[in-house]
């Protein structure tokens, strides 16, 4: 059992590790084309992708669906995610964003207490509480200063929030290839309306037109990373339950850190340092519990 719980807990490691790295990516297209039509050209290209393997996997077979009102709750949450996070990144530095998505482990892992079941460890809440004061101390000095787009990251924390509630309640479903088809599948009609609604809102930020090329190859970079990425969440999730990984997710901090310097010049001073060294710390302080708790 606490073999699972720690394999679970290295696949959503490197899941959103790899989540920030597309971020990265994201963000280079700042002004070049709509986010809500980046999220949806990203979804569609993972959709085509993902059903094209899951076909040649699977056969018919493999596109037989369980529980799809789960589904298009995986597909709606994820929608959520991806538009609240790359409108953000267009507007603020990557780390801050990123920082500000970190409400996600408290609210997981109060949804899985109430809609799973799911004992939450002490060790989890421990984690969860030390690695928000990291965040605090990163995005000093107050929300205030990032005005309204600090609601954007937060819409995407509470989208990752019921992904990974969802993912629980559908694990064992279908294969981990099938789930990442049904949340992509379910995901590109949903963010096809909402570019539709962002471009009918005369809002310039949401407007479409034809982008360049090298926008779509990233899309489709994105696509890529990202199926992976969730990927190795879904199985962290069913590993260790969704409360356990949740502070995991604080990894994706250090990496838009790092990327953030060496990409856009966004160099973290001293106090954003310590704010990441205490999210490292909770995480490690996660990993040593599942450890201890292993039996001998």
């Amino acid at each position: 059992m606490r073999q699972n719980e720690r394999s679970g807990l290295l696949f959503a490691l490197a899941g959103f590790a790899l989540l920030s790295c597309g971020d990265a990516v994201i963000k280079t297209m700042t002004g070049m084309w709509a986010p809500t039509a980046i999220a949806t050209t990203r979804y569609v290209l993972g959709a085509v992708g993902l059903g094209a393997l899951l076909a040649h996997r699977q056969g018919a077979a493999g596109f037989t669906m369980q529980m799809p009102w789960v589904q298009l709750a995986r597909g709606a949450a994820v929608g959520m995610a991806t538009v609240g996070f790359f409108s953000a990144v267009f507007v603020m530095p990557l780390s801050e964003a990123t920082s500000i998505t970190f409400t996600s482990p408290m609210i997981t892992a109060l949804l899985a207490a109430l809609f799973l079941g799911e004992p939450a460890r002490r060790e989890t809440w421990i984690a969860s509480f030390v690695a928000f004061a990291g965040v605090l101390i990163v995005l000093r000095p107050n929300f205030a200063e990032l005005g309204w787009a600090a609601l954007l990251p937060l819409m995407s924390a509470v989208g990752m929030s019921v992904l990974m509630i969802c993912n629980r309640a559908a694990a064992g479903k279908a294969t981990p290839l099938a789930m990442q088809f049904f949340v992509a599948a379910m995901a590109s009609p949903l963010l096809i309306a909402a570019s539709l609604i962002g471009h009918g809102s005369g809002i310039g930020r949401f407007a479409l037109h034809w982008p360049h090329w090298s926008v779509v190859a990233r899309c489709a970079v994105v696509a890529c990373s990202a199926s992976f990425a969730h990927w190795f969440i879904y199985m962290g999730t069913t590993r260790a339950g969704a409360a356990s990984i949740a502070p995991m997710t604080y990894v994706q901090l250090i990496v838009a850190l790092t990327l953030g310097w060496a990409l856009f010049g966004d160099v973290p001073d001293a106090v954003s340092m310590l704010g990441a060294a205490v999210i490292v710390g909770a995480g490690l302080f996660l990993w040593w519990s599942g450890r201890t708790r292993q039996p001998g």
